[in-house]
């Protein structure tokens, strides 16, 4: 691409991802990209309030905008959208498809308002293109379609910054080799059963510590499985977002389901076993680690999957794309 025909390298930038964990660690692959073409263009990041720390240390992120959308979310809203017109950017990337960042671009003022279709607000887009589930491309292809225009189609992986503290911090857990395992979800559909966990645990090298990973409303969970091998040390709760994304670094291998673990694990480029229950990896979000693998069930299932962000309860009662995985595949 001749980029002379792009848009001169001080231009600003925002990128929108009001979203969770996961959809903001995958937008990073957008700032690493603009940052890789436009190295001395300004990036700003617009966010809900408690994903913040996801960008901590981020060295290509001028602001990072918290949007707090649980308290007076209208009213701030409001407030958003006022100092974002302020900002006057050149470039706003909308990664979200609902319509409250629809708003914000919207009311911007950007010479540039970029986003997908999805949004209700995708008339105002001055570029818009197609979010097109299950058709084989990762979410960070999709959100590079955004932006090939003004840089290439090659997509840049996400990445995380723990800072020197971080990886500090979680040095007396590396004084032997060890596992990490984060076993829950906020959907149970998307969550390996507490007995395949347990199956595997045992499946593991005995030498090495297993530090079991999650929030704090994680620990009950993560207590009934530790209390079923001695190997098993329960730091759910314990540890930020960076501190984990420190420790799953070095592991020996990470074992996660198609949750917010699973995005940290590719940022570090970590090694991972990703179990997928109800849903696919097709839908887009899979490992990005060299070293990877998925683990899923292995007989077909005329209700797999059955929906993209899984459910409280298997809706046929039996969730089989579960119980029936061989966890021992993860070792192979």
């Amino acid at each position: 691409m001749n980029r002379s025909n792009l848009e001169p390298p001080t231009s600003s930038f925002l990128i929108i991802q009001t979203a969770f964990i996961g959809d903001v660690i995958l937008a990073t692959g957008i700032v690493e990209k603009i940052k890789n073409f436009y190295p001395n263009s300004k990036v700003d990041f617009l966010l809900r309030k408690g994903n913040e720390t996801l960008l901590e240390n981020n060295p290509h992120l001028n602001e990072v905008i918290i949007w707090d959308k649980k308290n007076g979310k209208f009213l701030n809203l409001l407030k958003i959208t006022s100092s974002v017109r302020k900002k006057k950017y050149d470039y706003i990337i909308n990664l979200h498809r609902f319509g409250s960042s629809g708003f914000i671009t919207f009311l911007s003022g950007a010479k540039n308002k970029i986003g997908f279709k999805k949004n209700p607000f995708s008339f105002c887009y001055t570029r818009s293109i197609e979010h097109e589930i299950n058709n084989g491309k990762h979410e960070v292809e999709r959100n590079n379609r955004l932006i090939e225009d003004i840089t290439d189609k090659n997509f840049a992986l996400p990445k995380l910054y723990p800072s020197t503290a971080d990886f500090d911090f979680v040095k007396k857990y590396q004084r032997q080799k060890y596992y990490c395992i984060a076993p829950s979800s906020v959907w149970f559909t998307k969550q390996l059963p507490k007995e395949k966990w347990i199956e595997l645990i045992k499946s593991l090298d005995p030498s090495c510590k297993i530090y079991l990973l999650g929030s704090a409303s994680d620990h009950a969970l993560c207590e009934e499985i530790r209390s079923t091998n001695a190997q098993c040390i329960n730091l759910a709760g314990q540890l930020s977002f960076m501190q984990s994304a420190a420790l799953v670094k070095s592991a020996e291998m990470n074992f996660v389901n198609d949750s917010a673990p699973l995005h940290i694990a590719s940022a570090m480029n970590a090694p991972v076993r990703a179990f997928f229950c109800s849903t696919i990896p097709e839908f887009g979000f899979g490992p990005l680690s060299d070293n990877k693998k998925v683990i899923q069930i292995e007989e077909k299932l005329y209700c797999r999957p059955c929906g993209l962000h899984g459910y409280k309860t298997c809706p046929e009662g039996h969730f089989k794309c579960a119980l029936n995985i061989n966890v021992k595949n993860a070792l192979l």
